[in-house]
This record gives structure tokens, sequence and C-alpha cells, in this order.
């Protein structure tokens, strides 16, 4: 996933480090990301060396 694709609002993972929960993406400047995790609190994802999976919030 780059980050073209992202918004503030969307429901991320991060599949390098699981244990961090499930994230909310805050801000999007090129390509860095903000995202607030359940479990990690604020983190700064360069998405040159990082990918992030999108969570469907719809999904049953």
């Amino acid at each position: 996933m780059t980050d073209d694709h992202l918004a503030p609002g969307m429901l991320v993972r991060n599949p390098d480090a699981p244990d961090w929960g499930l994230g909310q993406v805050q801000s999007v400047i090129g390509a860095r990301v903000t995202v607030n995790f359940e479990h990690q609190g604020k983190q700064l994802i360069d998405m040159t060396h990082a990918r992030l999976d999108v969570i469907d919030a719809n999904a049953d």
C-alpha cells in the first residue's frame, strides 16, 4: 500500500509490528504517515521503508 492511497481517519495495521494493534491515520504528508496505534501510540511511518495494511471498518 502506498501513501497516496492513505487518508486521515483510515484504519491500518503495521504487518511488521502486529503487537502495535489497530491504528488510525492522523495525517499524510508525502511519504510520511502519522498513525495513532492502540498499543504503541503516535508513530511517524516512512512509507518508503514500511508498509501499512488498510483495515476495512465495514468488514464483518
